[in-house]
C-alpha cells in the first residue's frame, strides 16, 4: 500500500546541496500499523511530505495506494487521510458539525453515507457533546478527535498521522489510541504514524521504521527493536541508543552546487 524505492530528496541551502533523505526503501502492506520514528532533522517530515505529494522525490520513487503522490495528488487525496497534530484542518470559527459538512462537500461524499459515518465517529470518538461548538472553543483533545473524524469521513485506505497525540492529557491519549487501534483492526486501514511519544508506538504498532541522517536505520518489529539493546529498561532507552549509534557513522558532507555552466543541481 505504501512503497519507497531508493527515494531521496535534496534541497539547496546557503549555496550547498543538502540531502534530507537518501536512498530510502521500504514497503508497508495493506492493513499494517507502522511507526516512523526519527529525531528532529532526521528526514522524517520530508519522507511524509513525499508520500503525501507535498514534495517530489529528487531520486528514486514513491507510491501510495498504487499512485505517484506528486503526479496524482487529487486522485491520491481521495484515497488517503492526513492528520497533523500541530495544525488543524477544521474551520476555526465554524461549529465542528459545519466543518465536517464542508469536508463532505469537498470529497463529494453522499449525504446518507456521510450521516452513517458521522454517527459511527460520534459513537467511537464521543463527538456528540461538542458537534455544535465552534472549533476555536474546543479543547485540544476534542479538536484532535474532530481532525481524525474529518480525515476518515471519505473512508481512506491509508491514514497518515503526524503527532496525533501531541499535547494531549492521559485520558485523551488513551481515547485516541483506542479508536485508532479499533479503526485499523475493523476497517483494514493502513496507518503510518510519526510520533515522538513512544507510548503511541508501544500501544499501537507492531513494526517500526527508524530514520536518521535521512537513511533507514532500522526496520522491524517492536520486539526486534528491543532486542537491539538488551538490558535497556524501556523502548525510549532503546531508541535513544539506536540514535546515538547512528550518529557515530560519519555523515557525507553536503555537495557544493555546480558551476553556472555545468549541469544544474536538482532541487
Amino acid at each position: 500500500m505504501i512503497e519507497a524505492d531508493g527515494a531521496g530528496r535534496t534541497f539547496r541551502v546557503r549555496g550547498r546541496v543538502v540531502h534530507a533523505v537518501r536512498d530510502l526503501s521500504f514497503r508497508v502492506a495493506a492493513g499494517e500499523f507502522v511507526a516512523c520514528l526519527g529525531p528532529n532533522g532526521a528526514g522524517k517530515s520530508t519522507t511524509i511530505k513525499m508520500l503525501t505529494g507535498i514534495l517530489t522525490p529528487t531520486s528514486g520513487r514513491v507510491r501510495v495506494a498504487g499512485l505517484d503522490p506528486s503526479r496524482r495528488r487529487t486522485a491520491l487525496a481521495r484515497r488517503i487521510g492526513v492528520v497533523f497534530g500541530q495544525r488543524t484542518t477544521l474551520w476555526w470559527d465554524l461549529p465542528l458539525r459545519d466543518s465536517l459538512e464542508l469536508v463532505r462537500l469537498l470529497y463529494k461524499v453522499d449525504r446518507k453515507v456521510f450521516r452513517e459515518r458521522l454517527d459511527e465517529m460520534c459513537d467511537l470518538l464521543d463527538l456528540g457533546g461538542f458537534l455544535a461548538t465552534p472549533v476555536r472553543q474546543l479543547s485540544l483533545g476534542q479538536r484532535m478527535r474532530g481532525d481524525i473524524a474529518a480525515a476518515l469521513l471519505h473512508d481512506p485506505v491509508v491514514l497518515v498521522l503526524d503527532e496525533p497525540t501531541i499535547g494531549l492529557d492521559v485520558v485523551s491519549k488513551a481515547e485516541v489510541r483506542d479508536f485508532l487501534r479499533r479503526r485499523c483492526a475493523e476497517h483494514g486501514t493502513t496507518v503510518l504514524l510519526t510520533t515522538h511519544d513512544l507510548g503511541d508506538v508501544e500501544r499501537l504498532c507492531r513494526r517500526v521504521l527508524l530514520i536518521d541522517h535521512g537513511r533507514l536505520a532500522f526496520d522491524g518489529t517492536v520486539d526486534e527493536l528491543r532486542a537491539t539493546a538488551p538490558g535497556r529498561a524501556s523502548i525510549e532507552d532503546v531508541v535513544a541508543e539506536l540514535y546515538l549509534r547512528s550518529r557515530t557513522t560519519p555523515r557525507t558532507p553536503p555537495l557544493p552546487l555546480p558551476a553556472p555552466d555545468g549541469p544544474s543541481a536538482t532541487a
